[in-house]
């Protein structure tokens, strides 16, 4: 049944396209058989009747780990708005802020379950074909730009963290001047990086072997967790500590005490809570994960999905308290410049951070370049050129964007605020009201009118979060950004 690991994940199944061949099981009809059988372990044990086929995802065998899974998805969570967390803690309360952050952790892992029951009814395990099977062929498309522009915005911010931080790093190790030296440019840098270490890395043919790398990025912030740990009991309260972390001062409305606030409310709370509720996007990438796991299931599947968010949660929540009972109310959105910069750990932290940021691009690259295989190469089995091509193209694009555009933040902003709410809440409860039958649960079934409000908290956070960022323009205040 399976096919040779030769032929790639691109290889597009007949089911998967809306076309079966003669003699294949119609997934469409009966649903509520194809819908027990994903509850029964998604690919049946027992012998199928005489002359059916048994109803399954794809005539492809993942062949990727439990772990190496976890490791990626895990890796496709971590952005890079972890390093503004203390500051959404300064500005929520430990309690707030930690409260509000399980509850984010938890509408991730039910929306994730959305999409795999969906995956699971109709035999599909590609984001953009749920969208056709649901809302039609435009459904298709919109799926596929939503994915394409808030994962181009992702890599764009890693990029711009690397054209930032690469400079400063190697400065400080050479004791250089990083604005004297032409081979310090950040512009040059991010070609750089982009063509020896991404670029290779991009050109994998199956996502589960960068497993590897998506677990060396885990270990390098793992890292920057207990160096900031480390740093916490070092410094106790560095609040006037000039010497070693605070320079600037911090807005007079802010408490500047070693005292931590349990909840308190002000009006960066307003831009930092969709920061935090965004902290778990990884949906574009829960699909190509299932189709390279081995021995997939859908309970398998979520038990990725909650060990990872799980994980992700842990580091989450433990950064941001170490940083904010560190720096308390005078904390930055970017937490490491609170510390000394000539400090040997956190230099170290640096290049971690930066390695880690690196090796996520990739991760983040496969879904685009899937979401364009289905929107233009939708039968066309697998191609070399063709999948070269579409990682240059990609990583060019964000190349030049970066480099040339100076006010990108705003633009991903917007696209951020409107694609992030679409991946998490929007699209999962469209896709779990229009493709679960009638027959296996019913419109007023308590199931669908949790999806139902599910979809509607969706538009709540895009209406919120595009309201405050035009107020934000408007009054030309700065906010935190980041994944």
């Amino acid at each position: 049944m399976a096919i040779s690991s030769a032929e790639g994940m691109e290889l597009q199944d007949p089911k998967m396209n809306g076309a079966l061949p003669g003699g294949a099981v119609d997934l469409n009809f009966p649903a509520c058989s194809s819908y027990r059988q994903e509850h029964e372990g998604f690919l049946p044990s027992h012998s199928p009747s005489p002359g059916r086929k048994p109803a399954q995802f794809m005539d492809f065998e993942g062949k990727t780990s439990f772990g190496m899974s976890v490791f990626n998805l895990s890796n496709a969570i971590m952005g890079s708005g972890i390093l503004g967390l203390a500051y959404a803690m300064a500005h929520t309360g430990v309690l707030f802020f930690l409260a509000l952050l399980l509850c984010i952790a938890l509408l991730s892992s039910y929306s994730i379950h959305l999409l795999l029951t969906c995956a699971g009814v109709v035999g599909i395990r590609a984001y953009e074909q749920l969208g056709q099977r649901a809302l039609g062929p435009a459904g298709k498309v919109v799926v596929a730009a939503v994915i394409c522009l808030h994962n181009v915005g992702a890599m764009s911010s890693y990029l711009f963290i690397i054209k930032s931080e690469l400079p400063l790093v190697i400065g400080t190790f050479l004791d250089m001047d990083p604005e004297g030296d032409w081979f310090l440019k950040g512009n040059l840098l991010i070609i750089i990086v982009s063509v020896l270490i991404i670029l290779p890395l991009a050109l994998m043919r199956h996502l589960g072997y960068l497993g590897y790398t998506s677990g060396l990025s885990l270990t390098c912030m793992l890292f920057f967790l207990i160096s900031v740990i480390y740093k916490k009991f070092q410094l106790g309260c560095a609040i006037g500590h000039n010497e070693t972390a605070v320079e600037r001062k911090s807005p007079p409305s802010l408490n500047t005490s070693c005292e931590a606030q349990m909840f308190t409310a002000d009006s960066q709370m307003f831009y930092t809570v969709p920061i935090m509720a965004f902290a778990f996007v990884c949906h574009p990438e829960v699909l190509p994960i299932y189709t390279e796991l081995c021995r997939p299931s859908k309970r398998r599947m979520q038990a990725v999905a909650n060990v990872s968010i799980g994980a992700m949660f842990c580091m989450y929540a433990l950064t941001a308290t170490f940083g904010y009972l560190t720096f308390y109310s005078s904390v930055e959105a970017e937490m490491l410049h609170m510390y000394s910069q000539q400090d040997l750990l956190i230099l170290c932290v640096r290049l971690a951070v930066l390695l880690a940021v690196t090796l996520t691009v990739p991760v983040v690259l496969f879904p685009i370049r899937r979401a364009l295989q289905q929107l233009l190469f939708p039968s066309k089995a697998f191609s070399w050129p063709r999948h070269v091509a579409i990682a240059l193209i990609l990583l060019v694009l964000v190349n030049v964007l970066v480099i040339c555009v100076p006010t990108i933040r705003d633009i991903f902003g917007v696209i951020g605020s409107t694609s992030a709410p679409s991946l998490i809440f929007i699209l999962p409860s469209v896709f779990y009201l229009r493709i679960v039958p009638s027959e296996v649960e019913p419109l007023y079934s308590w199931p669908k009118i949790l999806a139902l409000c599910f979809g509607i908290l969706g538009v709540l956070f895009m209406a919120i979060s595009l309201g405050f960022m035009f107020a934000n323009w408007a009054t030309g205040q700065s906010h935190v950004s980041g994944h």
